[in-house]
């Protein structure tokens, strides 16, 4: 049988970009951030380039003091590191997640919960953009080395076609850019999780470290 080639989704973004460049237009971009660590070299990476709102919609986050904590640490990175950049804050809707999940409790991470958690949050992302008039979306969870990328890319694939708003195709992580998170994340002190987000996630985190 023979194997799928896998796709550089990072030589797709350099093409885009670089399209960008050379028409000399600044195209606006939905980014959907899962939380300020992840979003900051995101942001440094294509803000001269794009016209960025930052989405935070994360209904998998639990408790909603550590989603408070999260928000927070979101718009003070903006406001510290660029705050050209607008925000916009999704409803908290924690009851979705889990009624989503009913089933998949035992999943493991990347399992289909999480496949089924991305797509929640793509989805939503999308029509969000579709409604503001966003030319596109994507999203900063392709940037975490425990995300497959392929995976998440061929959601927003999906996902664009359903909402016709085109997806901006991404491997944040490549080229040094997880490791440029953390450094920004000491630069401003942002605050980092071991978790996703998410009751499960937390609950393997803990586990792992027992």
């Amino acid at each position: 049988m023979q194997k799928t080639p896998k796709i550089n989704y990072q030589l797709i973004l350099d093409k885009t970009l670089e399209g960008f460049r050379s028409q000399n237009i600044k195209p606006s971009l939905l980014l959907h951030s899962c939380c300020a660590p992840c979003s900051s070299y995101v942001l440094e990476y294509l803000s001269e380039l794009m016209d960025i709102t930052v989405f935070y919609y994360n209904p998998n986050i639990s408790p909603e003091s550590e989603y408070k904590h999260r928000v927070e640490e979101q718009k003070r990175l903006i406001h510290e590191m660029c705050p050209y950049v607008n925000f916009i804050e999704g409803k908290y809707e924690p009851e979705k997640f889990f009624e989503m999940s009913k089933g998949l409790e035992k999943e493991p991470e990347r399992g289909r919960r999480c496949l089924k958690c991305y797509r929640m949050r793509l989805e939503e992302t999308a029509r969000t953009a579709k409604g503001y008039g966003m030319d596109f979306f994507t999203t900063t969870l392709t940037i975490s080395p425990q995300k497959d990328s392929g995976v998440l890319n061929s959601i927003g694939r999906e996902v664009s076609g359903e909402y016709g708003v085109p997806y901006l195709f991404s491997d944040f992580k490549k080229r040094g850019g997880y490791k440029r998170s953390v450094e920004l994340s000491g630069k401003y002190g942002l605050y980092r999780q071991n978790f996703c987000g998410c009751v499960f996630s937390r609950a393997e985190a803990a586990s792992r470290q027992n």
